[in-house]
């Protein structure tokens, strides 16, 4: 319901003036009355006692009268002519300076030459900033159209700010393409996030190979200097740029081998003139060689074939390092692999299943793909084996990448036909050995220790880097819809109890996913509990919950729990009065409480957690309204609170960091005159926002 506006000031005033007018002129009325039957005077003396008594009321009406024309209805006009030129300096001047206020006429004209001067000046300044950056905007836009490689540039919540015409190329008829659109829309990539986020603030760059459909792209990214984390991301067919950097490998190998057979040939021919000599003295011919002519030829030819012979080899081992150590092998992620090479596969019946721990390595990642899918499919056809299990192994300096079926291990004899193999995908044709001799690797194949599944193996050389690709998790929706603020409150002692005294059970819930209203259901609870405002570090409630329904795997990726991890614990109809027994007549805490309670109390719950609830999310928004970021990472970094090693995402673990977080803000609560149970509960019901209750 709104409230009816009241009169405005200038009413108000009138109405004072009138008001004050009518009661002067009533009481002199009146004293008039009541002095004339006491006095009774005559005549002059008679209109004297009444002008006296009625002067006040005509004072007031006058002055009411003088003050209305001289200084107000002024003042009024100077307001309107005031916000004219505060909109338009040069607006018309139907209002000028008037009554007591008319010495500030020139005033207000030198005011308004100053504020039009002032204008015009700003106004030059602004066309001037324009026409600068209309001219750099003009010069970047024909740099962009002339570069050649690939640009983008994206802010801190990855949308793409800029892109030209080379990566509009590149992308064509992509549909992730467009300003606005975020990166996610053009790569799938969680390691292209994951760099993103380790930028180092100096612009140094970082590199990275990102898959495209069927190619594969060398991205360099850097961070913008002094930007608000704007990324620059230029990149490179490395597909294309593989194929001109093997066509001229294979040229200097086709050269190298001809220089070594022409090499072998002069050698021979050396080594047949210096047997020249000999053979002349063992003949019958009369005919001599010019002696002086066989040894200057034998010594030259000699010399140089020598000389060809080293030079040939140091040739040969430049070229086997450059086939080792070239640019072409960047960091890889293997999952990114697989699914690569899923992709490749798709056309036929083999199916790759990765499995096991994944793991960074360094690759030339377009030639690795051609040459796993040719030996996958001829493992596939020779074993009649087509569900293949993918893993990567950690060596001491190698990554070993293995191809696992349920059979027998390769001769090595099968292998050696195996490696001759010509790879007609890629230019020039190079060999299987080609590729395994610019990785500096081999393949065997060996028995795993079951007995059962061998598997093809392949080194590479690793990444100093451990962990998989970090991805930005989102939090999880905040649920105002719950009413918080309607839970019944607490009895009068527990309410005015301070909070340092409260006893109180922080907890937090692992879920099949965020939908609770469509079925997803809890598969952890943990909770800790604080009493005397101390966290105790043994009294904890650690259950899982079966939900009835499998964990969808972009769940565990985020909490980690699988179907097997929950296969024969209790149902949350047995687990949640086990919760209610623990929490006994304690207060609940939780960080979006409202998500967790509506997690623990699905309908035919048949147990109520009618408790007082604090909410730290709503706490924060309360003591923080104009700061962003109240989710549970952004607060444990404002009151620089800590996870334990793998505590992250675990409804203990992020239990324990709730309590801290209430322990941290508990003493700015106190500081702001929060100090019992119903002030908190009061000011977190402020920051309740109920428009928000569609969210879920």
């Amino acid at each position: 319901m709104t409230s009816k506006a009241g009169p405005p000031k200038r009413q108000r005033l009138i109405g004072a003036w009138l008001l004050i007018s009518g009661l002067s002129l009533f009481g002199g009325a009146f004293l008039a009355l009541w002095l004339q039957s006491r006095l009774a005077p005559l005549g002059l003396e008679r209109i004297a006692l009444w002008g006296g008594c009625l002067a006040a009321a005509s004072l007031v009406f006058v002055l009411g009268l003088i003050l209305e024309r001289q200084l107000f209805a002024p003042l009024r006009h100077l307001q309107v002519q005031v916000a004219r030129m505060v909109a338009n300096p040069d607006a018309r001047d139907d209002y000028r300076p008037e009554g007591w206020l008319s010495g500030l006429g020139p005033d207000l004209i030198r005011l308004r030459e100053h504020w039009r001067q002032d204008r015009s000046q700003l106004a030059g300044a602004h066309a001037e900033g324009a026409r600068g950056a209309a001219r750099i905007r003009q010069e970047l836009e024909a740099l962009l159209q002339v570069l050649e490689t690939p640009v983008l540039l994206c802010d801190r919540h990855r949308r793409l700010l800029l892109f030209n015409h080379a990566a509009e190329a590149l992308f064509a008829d992509h549909p992730g393409l467009g300003l606005g659109k975020r990166l996610d829309g053009l790569f799938n990539l969680a390691s292209l996030s994951e760099a993103i986020d380790r930028l180092p603030a100096d612009g140094a760059p970082r590199e990275l190979l990102i898959p495209l459909d069927d190619r594969w792209l060398h991205g360099n990214l850097r961070r913008v200097p002094n930007s608000d984390h704007e990324t620059l991301i230029t990149l490179t067919d490395s597909t294309a740029a593989w194929h001109c950097e093997m066509g001229t490998r294979a040229r200097l190998t086709e050269c190298l081998t001809t220089v070594r057979r022409h090499g072998a040939s002069l050698s021979s021919a050396a080594e047949a003139l210096s047997q020249l000599r000999p053979a002349c003295e063992a003949s019958d011919s009369t005919t001599e060689p010019d002696p002086a002519l066989s040894k200057r030829l034998g010594d030259i030819i000699d010399e140089e074939s020598q000389a060809l012979g080293k030079e040939v080899d140091c040739l040969g081992e430049a070229l086997e390092a450059l086939q080792r150590q070239g640019e072409r092998l960047a960091p890889l992620w293997s999952n990114d692999l697989w699914q690569a090479l899923n992709d490749h596969l798709t056309s036929t019946p083999l199916v790759l299943t990765p499995i096991g721990m994944p793991a960074w390595f360094k690759a030339d990642a377009p030639a690795l793909l051609v040459m796993l899918e040719a030996l996958a499919t001829r493992l596939g056809d020779l074993t009649g084996v087509y569900h293949l299990d993918a893993e990567v192994c950690l060596g001491n300096k190698r990554v070993y990448l293995d191809l696992i079926w349920l059979g027998k291990p390769l001769s090595q004899q099968q292998l050696s036909s195996w490696k001759s193999l010509r790879l007609q995908a890629l230019p020039l044709s190079p060999s299987i050995e080609n590729l395994l001799n610019q990785h500096a690797s081999d393949i065997w194949s060996l028995q795993d220790n079951d007995g059962r599944h061998a598997r093809l193996r392949l080194p590479l050389p690793a990444v100093d880097r451990v962990g998989a690709p970090l991805t930005r998790l989102p939090p999880r929706p905040e649920f105002h819809d719950f009413g918080i603020a309607d839970l019944p409150p607490p009895d009068a002692e527990l309410a005015a109890c301070p909070l340092a005294k409260l006893e109180i059970v922080a907890f937090d819930t692992e879920t099949t996913g965020l939908a609770l209203r469509q079925g997803d259901q809890v598969i952890s609870i943990g909770a800790c509990r604080i009493v005397n405002g101390r966290l105790l570090a043994d009294d904890t409630f650690d259950v899982r919950v079966d939900p009835g329904r499998p964990i969808p795997p972009a769940s565990t990726a985020i909490h980690g729990l699988t179907d097997a991890d929950v296969r024969g614990t209790p149902p949350l109809s047995q687990a949640l009065p086990r919760f209610r027994d623990y929490l006994g007549d304690a207060v609940i805490l939780a960080h979006n409480a409202a998500f967790d309670l509506l997690a623990l109390q699905p309908p035919g719950a048949g147990i109520t957690l009618d408790m007082p609830v604090l909410d730290t999310l709503l706490l924060s928004r309360a003591l923080d309204p104009s700061i962003d970021g109240h989710d549970l990472d952004s607060l444990a970094s404002r009151y620089a609170l800590s996870f334990a090693e793998g505590a992250r995402h675990t409804a203990l673990g992020d239990a324990r960091v709730t309590a801290e977080l209430w322990l941290a803000m508990r003493t700015r609560l106190e500081a702001r005159g929060i100090h019992t149970l119903t002030d908190a509960l009061a000011l977190q019901s402020s920051a309740l926002d109920r428009e928000d209750a569609s969210a879920c």
